[in-house]
């Protein structure tokens, strides 16, 4: 096959790394569903579903992703709602 047809960089390349609690610390969900959501405004959404352990529109992270949705509308952050609006779909 043609080199020219091989992409070498499918599925490899650096992942984004996210800081985040020890996930019994009482402020992991609240910390995972803001990394999923920044990290969906960043293309990085497979990074941070690694990092936390959920997928994207995981049930755990619904509350946290609602309070998330309340501060960015009053933030007027239109990106940030916008994703948490695609998240709870």
């Amino acid at each position: 096959m043609s080199r020219a047809f091989v992409n070498e960089d499918a599925g490899g390349g650096p992942k984004r790394r996210f800081e985040l609690p020890p996930r019994d610390d009482p402020g992991f969900l609240a910390a995972a569903a803001d990394v999923m959501l920044h990290a969906s405004l960043d293309g990085e959404t497979e990074s941070a579903e690694e990092a936390t352990g959920f997928y994207w529109g995981a049930d755990a992270l619904r509350p946290e992703v609602e309070r998330l949705l309340e501060r960015a509308r009053r933030d007027n952050d239109d990106a940030l709602v916008r994703a948490a609006e695609r998240y709870l779909r």
